[in-house]
């Protein structure tokens, strides 16, 4: 299926401050881009690099005023998600270098504080697929998903606690019970079509079978639809912007994500 998704953001800046944005969509990721439009008012000489996770981020001097950023793509990706229920649980010494970081516990995803909690969840899964489905249903089923209830991220441990959060939350918590018992996860946020309300959305994928499969607890189907924006261990990684300074303020954010086109990813 083809997406136009875009986000469009509004800043009142106070004084001078450093902006790093991570909003432009990931190359890869069993998506395709075949047109992009990123727009700065004022016009303002942007740095871009890449990250450590892969993601595309800009950084920029923002002057005192007004700001205006708009980020926009046409994406054709898959309308479904797959699922491997055979998919099997991979021995950490025979772990691909670059998935190691995400078996450690990371500043929102506190892992070693759910093996316990894990093991009981998981107790008559089978390794691998079966675990992470487990866990994720279990967080769907416990952890109350309350979109816009909090403004700024919270651990896992916090989540569990409150027994409630917004997407990046859910998926936080279910990260912490996936590495406590040796199964690398990470975050994943981007677009999510027909997501109601609208917003940027956050799940995770985990690394079983050889490969990472989706898992989304804040939904009652794993729906397709998705364009990544950005990878990384926890919220820490993934924010679409990071302010440096106390003179920025978001005052305004719009997400909209439109169907141009049914057609699935591997008719290409």
């Amino acid at each position: 299926m083809k997406l136009r998704v875009s986000c469009q953001l509004r800043f009142q800046i106070l004084e001078p401050s450093v902006l790093i944005l991570i909003l432009r969509p990931y190359r890869g990721s069993q998506q395709w881009i075949n047109r992009e439009v990123f727009t700065i008012k004022p016009l303002l000489t942007t740095l871009e690099s890449t990250d450590n996770f892969g993601n595309a981020c800009q950084r920029l001097l923002a002057p005192t005023g007004d700001l205006f950023i708009y980020s926009s793509a046409d994406v054709i990706v898959n309308d479904y998600v797959e699922i491997n229920p055979k998919a099997h649980f991979i021995e950490i010494q025979q772990l691909p270098n670059k998935v190691l970081p995400f078996l450690l516990p990371s500043r929102y995803c506190e892992s070693d504080r759910f093996g316990n909690l894990a093991r009981t969840i998981t107790a008559t899964a089978c390794l691998g697929y079966d675990q992470v489905l487990a866990i994720s249903d279990w967080v769907k089923q416990t952890i109350h998903y309350v979109p816009g209830c909090s403004e700024f991220p919270l651990s896992a441990v916090e989540i569990h606690h409150i027994g409630q959060g917004v997407c990046r939350d859910l998926a936080h918590v279910a990260i912490a019970l996936c590495r406590s018992i040796s199964i690398p996860a990470r975050l994943v946020v981007g677009y999510l079509y027909k997501l109601q309300p609208m917003d940027l959305h956050a799940w995770f994928e985990a690394f079983i079978g050889g490969r990472w499969y989706i898992f989304d607890p804040t939904q009652v189907d794993l729906q397709g639809g998705r364009v990544v924006i950005a990878y990384g261990r926890d919220a820490a990684d993934v924010s679409i912007f990071h302010q440096f300074g106390s003179g920025c303020l978001l005052s305004n954010m719009d997400v909209r994500v439109d169907l141009l086109d049914n057609s699935p990813l591997n008719t290409l």
